[in-house]
């Protein structure tokens, strides 16, 4: 109990220096005796706040934009601030959105920025704010970046055009086609055409001249500078997946791969509830079972000469190692069989980060060395690798082996601008850390600690990196710069009087930072950080004066130790009043969804309903828990992948610690205790109740998987490796192969346009539920639902059947 003594202090100072900085309004104080209902918590979320939506600096480092959300209008509105005048900020008009909706920015020398606007390309003067639109066109122009000509390129299609900033005039450097190379007119094929070509002369004739057409216009693409539109050829039957330019204009990189179409032909969902009155059938992606390789090709194009050269992946070290040998065996000797492993080529491609936008493909500034990030689709190694322009290789400069699977985030890399020097994130130490690389010597790790290292901004000179970190506490997220010309220099926390959960972006003459920060009872705001002073200026204050007036509970970050690891689980805990004092209370616990997530966390909770339904349990002298069980976001490579080949397993145990911990200190009964939650939280509450029958007294499980193999494969495949290769991992991690544990009540709500967790999932397992003839079950159905609900009607809905659920059986 001293914790949660502790943390009740710790909270009442945070709260109160809060207020002193305006951060919460003293309004949060009033109205304490308010019910909470459900009818209000689950109506349309815009009574809570005006939340600032995808903010961005404008190229004047003085001007931001962001989007709020209009009631009852499915289109955003735009608004522009002042930050040096927060008062005055103004909606955009349509007219001038052109001006701030700014997708992929890039700045350049000359204080200019470039950016597309609906397909088209812009340039931003920084000093005046003037805007020159330079293309205008019906086709869709992308990518733009600053050359070191002072040209500035962009693409069109599979077109590489360049445009001088001067003069205006434009002209295409280079076009990718997915045909053969035209190689002249053919020439007769069998012996009739060959009879036509000796007997008659005009037929000779004619083919001789179109011989000489095409010769000649070859060699005047390759003498003439001003007709040289260079074309490269790649495969037929290949799509271009990524292309990148050196800033030099002297080559790029093209990687392509063989068309595939990721839905396949029976991966058809039914919607009930179509505008015509009639079933639509709409495709979907396909499941991890019925996932195939799909090898890349990577292409090194020399600009100036024309030549094209093929990189292969067999460079990389480990290419063609057997990593799953020791799973394939015990499958195989599973199913009666002996498997004998040997050397095959992995298929490994450009990795895909599922948490920035950043290229795969990573060129230095000078435009002479070029780093690309590669990932095999065993998701056991990543590599980086630069080229040998000369030689046509690969040349590893940083390997990562996980013998689970490589974190799909924390991939951040890039160069230093005023050497050949590569920094990235790794996992190697357990831990996302900050490394740098010179080509010719060892890596040098510049983070060290049991927290996690992301969102990585590197300043333009090169002598400082900003990042977010988790230092002080796992759930506890600041902005921190890092000296990187100071051997084992220590990060500097920039925002640590705003205690919660931030995010930032660097302004572009690198002055201030944009913040967005958010507290465990409000909603993120915006807020300047000077980079000289540290000065914080609040920007925006959106929630509402009937948000802040309810009596919202802050739940307590505590630690629930744990039985099997020597590391405590954190979890949110919301407490009734007088808790200790009379019987026994009921309890719930919350399991949040998407397995690799955080939420006990000091920061707005993304299941912002689950916080007012927790609260309004607490008020009804509930006790509420919200783990962060292991497989969680924020804790570290071994608490992510003790789930690998045993999903539901280790989360199950900690849910039992979570128990424990209640009975012994929150005044909890045991047999009185239920559970919840959505996607992976639904997974879990299944696999708690089928598998520790008397844990819980009832559970619901919304959206929920049921069977790992109709899952998604880039999630999926991370963590049970492929059905085809590891079907142990998937019988032991599905619910469905559980259902007969069932025992206790059980509510199971289910969208049926849901394309992420299909609708079958819930199908499948209700059958096999019927089939072992239980009957302590119920089911849910909401046909226009996708997997986030968007009506309130199905959010009360869906919580008033699990709010029943606890009051009849807890």
């Amino acid at each position: 109990m001293d914790s949660i003594k502790n943390t009740k202090e710790t909270n009442v100072k945070r709260f109160v220096s809060m207020l002193f900085l305006g951060l919460v309004s003293s309004s949060a104080l009033a109205n304490t005796n308010s019910d909470i209902k459900l009818e209000k918590i689950m109506s349309d979320p815009s009574w809570i706040a005006e939340t600032p939506l995808s903010a961005k600096w404008l190229p004047d480092s003085r001007h931001v934009v962001f989007e709020q959300a209009v009631k009852d209008h499915a289109i955003n509105k735009v608004v522009r601030l002042d930050t040096l005048s927060p008062a005055s900020q103004k909606d955009v008009g349509l007219d001038a959105l052109h001006t701030v909706q700014l997708s992929q920015v890039t700045y350049g020398g000359d204080n200019k920025a470039a950016y597309v606007f609906k397909g088209d390309i812009f340039v931003v003067d920084q000093n005046t704010n003037k805007v020159t639109q330079l293309t205008h066109t019906s086709a869709t122009e992308r990518g733009p970046q600053f050359l070191n000509n002072g040209d500035l390129g962009y693409w069109q299609g599979n077109n590489y055009f360049t445009v001088n900033l001067t003069t205006r005039v434009i002209r295409e450097r280079f076009a990718l086609k997915m045909a053969e190379q035209p190689s002249g007119p053919d020439g007769p094929k069998d012996l009739i055409a060959k009879e036509q070509h000796q007997l008659i002369e005009y037929v000779a004739k004619e083919h001789k001249a179109a011989q000489q057409r095409f010769e000649f216009n070859q060699q005047l693409t390759k003498q003439n500078k001003v007709a040289n539109k260079q074309t490269f050829y790649f495969d037929k039957e290949h799509t271009v997946r990524s292309a990148e330019v050196s800033p030099s204009l002297n080559y790029a990189v093209v990687v392509t791969a063989p068309k595939v179409d990721w839905r396949g032909k029976d991966d058809l969902m039914p919607n009930y509830i179509g505008d015509d009155g009639r079933i639509k059938f709409e495709k979907v992606r396909r499941r991890v079972a019925d996932a195939k390789p799909n090898q890349q090709s990577f292409h090194l194009l020399n600009l100036a000469t024309g030549e094209k050269k093929q990189l292969a992946v067999s460079d990389l070290p480990d290419f063609n190692k057997d990593v799953l040998a020791d799973v394939k065996a015990e499958n195989a000797k599973a199913a009666g069989n002996e498997y004998e492993s040997k050397p095959s080529p992995r298929t490994i491609n450009l990795i895909v980060d599922w948490s920035w936008s950043q290229s795969p493909i990573q060129w230095h500034n000078n435009g002479e060395q070029v780093a690309m990030m590669f990932e095999a689709r065993d998701n056991k190694d990543r590599w980086i690798a630069t080229v040998d322009f000369d030689n046509g290789k690969l040349v590893t400069q940083h390997q990562l082996h996980d013998d689970a699977w490589i974190n799909y985030t924390f991939n951040d890399f890039g160069w230093l601008p005023q050497e050949e020097t590569l920094y990235y994130l790794s996992e190697e130490t357990g831990y996302s850390h900050l490394y740098t690389k010179n080509l010719s010597q060892k890596p040098i790790q510049r983070t060290k600690g049991e927290f996690e290292v992301s969102n990585l901004t590197l300043t333009q000179d090169g002598n400082s990196m900003y990042f977010k970190g988790n230092i002080n506490h796992p759930g506890e997220y600041h902005i921190y710069r890092l000296d990187l010309n100071t051997k084992n220099a220590k990060p500097v926390n920039l925002t640590g009087a705003l205690v919660g959960e931030n995010n930032y972006s660097l302004s572009p003459d690198e002055k201030s930072l944009l913040i967005t920060h958010s507290t465990l009872l409000r909603p993120s705001d915006l807020y300047k950080l000077d980079v000289g002073t540290n000065k914080i200026t609040r920007l925006t204050d959106t929630v509402s004066e009937e948000f802040k007036s309810m009596p919202w509970q802050a739940p307590q970050i505590i630690e629930v130790p744990s039985s099997h690891v020597d590391k405590p689980i954190y979890a949110r805990l919301y407490l009734p009043k007088d808790y200790q004092s009379g019987e026994p209370r009921r309890a719930v616990i919350f399991n949040h969804g998407a397995g690799y997530l955080q939420n006990s966390h000091k920061g707005w909770s993304g299941y912002f309903r689950e916080f007012m339904f927790h609260n309004m349990l607490a008020q009804q002298g509930y006790v509420v828990l919200d783990m962060d069980y292991r497989a969680s976001k924020g804790y570290g490579r071994d608490w992510r992948t003790a789930i690998y080949r045993q999903m539901g397993t280790p989360e199950t145990q900690d849910l039992v610690d979570g128990v424990e911990w209640l009975v012994k200190n929150a005044n909890v009964d045991r047999g009185r205790i239920g559970t919840y939650g959505g996607s992976y939280g639904g997974f879990m509450t299944f696999m708690a109740l089928f598998t520790e029958p008397d844990l819980f007294q009832a559970g619901a499980a919304l959206r929920p998987v049921t069977d790992w193999a109709h899952y998604n494969d880039g999630y999926t495949s991370n963590i049970l490796n492929r059905p085809e290769d590891d079907m142990i991992a998937y019988r032991r991690s599905s619910p469905l192969y559980f259902a007969e544990g069932l025992q206790k009540p059980l509510l199971i709500n289910a969208p049926m346009i849901d394309d992420n967790v299909f609708f079958v999932d819930v199908v499948r397992l209700v059958q096999r539920l019927i089939e072992l003839e239980k009957e302590n079950f119920e089911t849910a159905i909401y046909p226009v639902e996708p997997h986030g609900f968007r009506q309130p009607s199905s959010w009360l809905d869906e919580y008033r059947r699990i709010y029943k659920l606890f009051e009849d059986n807890l």
